[in-house]
């Protein structure tokens, strides 16, 4: 059998040949010289200096960097990338980057819809796809280790054809995503309400910090289940989207793959009522693989359902534990309009696709989704609160909205917004539009006591609002960036974390960031050059 190959890269190309292409965030910009550049290739087998591998690693799925690709623009092109195969390699490129002072944006496919990937410092993209595999399977105890440049499609045919296990973890980007991806940015997959998000499903890490050296936790530390050694340093890693290290393995919880499966849909007079009906469900104690609720607006628009606010569902496992959840679910549901699950099966085929956003995007139209959460008691507000706030944004098309990862306390809400801005053809107005549509569903959120991100991330476009979000907080986060990565040279300008080599390109000013205040050594008008600080 043929298998279907797909395409890995963003889904529009640069429009511009690799030579001519700019960059998009070019200030500050820390260059190479030929003696760091010989020292990078001592340190690594592979490190690419040619314009074609420096505008691939200049961009990631950011939907708003779309649009500066059809003007010939990337975020910003880093001076090499460094492809390492092994850790070692990782470990050595780090010391050379520690000790010159070059920032270093690693990444794995590029998936991100946030910015984060992008290293808009320029310095060294460390591509870290060449780590790739399972390493090790405990099949008896569900434990499995895979190297973080492993694409999911890779790593879930391999559990599943020769051990009969399953993560369970299929977020939409499966198919152009890596383990170590998951892992930086608290990924989720859609099944989640059964599997957990990867904070659930990561059981320990690899991880080389700033100036080389290597730090393994929980299983990869040899630690038992549900250890009671001090503050979980997993955690510590996760989310941490490259800034406090760079991953290199998980291992992960596996569990054997699923014998059966139902599924359900039905249809509310309001999403209020779709939210209550999870909320008891959950509560109950079921937890259906899937349960998505989705509003008029999506339902009608991408699964053909024009009876209200459609919920969709679905469980797999054992046939006793799925018969009881779905039992409930429909308990919950019993004052709602059931509908042909077929529904749940035209959401399996086209829950992945996201040729729209290509289509859209060359017709001048900006799109994206903002995925937050709340708990239960500010959900309902939450929702009607921010499409409002949408929809008062000059030159919105839509808005719409979905309850799609659902749990005891709460849920996430995940918003799709459209519009053209106030000059449809002039790409300023686009971002300003952009810009807007995000604070309108930023605020409404802090409004609400909610999180800024559920599973994409904070990358660039949420940097603004991290200290916000954290309050005191933000600065143990910060304690943690000094002492981890005391030259701060680990993707720097992401998490709203303040930076030696200038301000966030992305984040609206603001004093309390600057380098001065976060003691991290000179601001970008200072020599970076070829690693001059050494």
């Amino acid at each position: 059998m043929t298998e279907t190959v797909i395409s890995r890269e963003p889904p529009i190309a640069v429009a511009a040949a690799p030579a001519e292409v700019t960059d998009r965030f070019g200030d500050g910009r820390v260059r190479l010289d030929d003696a760091v550049i010989g020292r990078l290739r001592d340190a690594c087998a592979v490190v690419e200096t040619a314009p074609e591998a420096l505008v691939g690693a200049g961009r990631d799925w950011w939907p708003i960097s779309l649009h500066w690709a059809l003007a010939g623009e990337v975020g910003g092109r880093p001076g090499a990338v460094a492809r390492p195969s092994s850790i070692d390699e990782v470990v050595d490129v780090l010391k050379v980057c520690n000790a010159h002072g070059i920032p270093v944006t690693a990444a794995g496919g590029r998936s991100g819809v946030t910015g984060g990937a992008i290293p808009v410092f320029g310095g060294v993209a460390l591509d870290m796809r060449g780590l790739a595999g399972v390493t090790g399977v405990d099949r008896t105890s569900g434990l499995v280790t895979a190297l973080c440049g492993t694409y999911g499609p890779e790593l879930a045919r391999e559990l599943e054809q020769r051990h009969g296990l399953t993560l369970g973890h299929w977020p939409q980007s499966i198919d152009v995503s890596t383990v170590g991806g998951w892992v930086a940015c608290r990924a989720v997959g859609q099944y989640s309400t059964r599997y957990g998000k990867i904070e659930d499903i990561v059981n320990g890490l690899e991880v080389v910090l700033a100036d080389g050296r290597v730090v393994r936790t929980g299983g990869l530390a040899g630690a038992g289940p549900r250890s009671s050694t001090g503050p979980d340093l997993t955690q510590l890693f996760l989310g941490s989207e490259g800034t406090l290290g760079i991953i290199t393995s998980a291992q992960l919880r596996a569990r054997p793959l699923p014998p059966t499966e139902r599924r359900a849909a039905f249809a509310f007079p309001s999403f209020d009522e779709g939210l209550e009906a999870i909320r008891r469900t959950l509560q109950r104690g079921a937890t259906p693989a899937v349960v998505r609720l989705h509003d008029t607006t999506e339902a009608a628009r991408s699964w053909g359902v024009d009876q209200g606010h459609l919920l969709i569902a679905l469980d797999e496992g054992d046939e006793h534990v799925i018969e009881a959840s779905m039992r409930v679910l429909a308990e919950e549901c019993r004052h709602a309009t059931p509908l042909d699950p077929a529904v749940v099966g035209r959401w399996l085929e086209k829950r992945n696709d996201v040729s729209e956003l290509t289509e859209i995007t060359r017709l001048g139209i900006v799109a994206d989704t903002i995925e937050v959460a709340a708990c239960w008691s500010e959900l309902p507000a939450l929702y009607h609160d921010a499409l409002a706030a949408l929809s008062e944004v000059p030159g919105n098309l839509f808005g719409s909205a979905h309850g799609s990862h659902s749990y005891v306390d709460g849920g996430c809400l995940y918003f799709t917004f459209a519009g053209q801005g106030t000059g449809p053809d002039d790409l300023p107005a686009r971002e300003e539009f952009y810009r807007r549509s995000w604070s309108a569903v930023m605020e409404a959120t802090l409004r609400h006591r909610g999180s800024i991100s559920h599973h994409h991330g904070i990358g660039l476009v949420r940097s603004g609002y991290l200290r916000q979000a954290l309050g005191e907080g933000f600065s143990v986060l910060e304690g943690v960036k000094a002492s981890l990565d005391p030259e701060g040279i680990l993707n720097p300008g992401k998490l709203g974390l303040p930076c030696r080599f200038g301000s966030s390109p992305w984040a609206e000013p603001d004093p309390s960031t600057s380098p001065e205040r976060g003691g991290q050594g000179p601001t970008a008008e200072g020599p970076h050059d070829g690693g001059a600080r050494s």
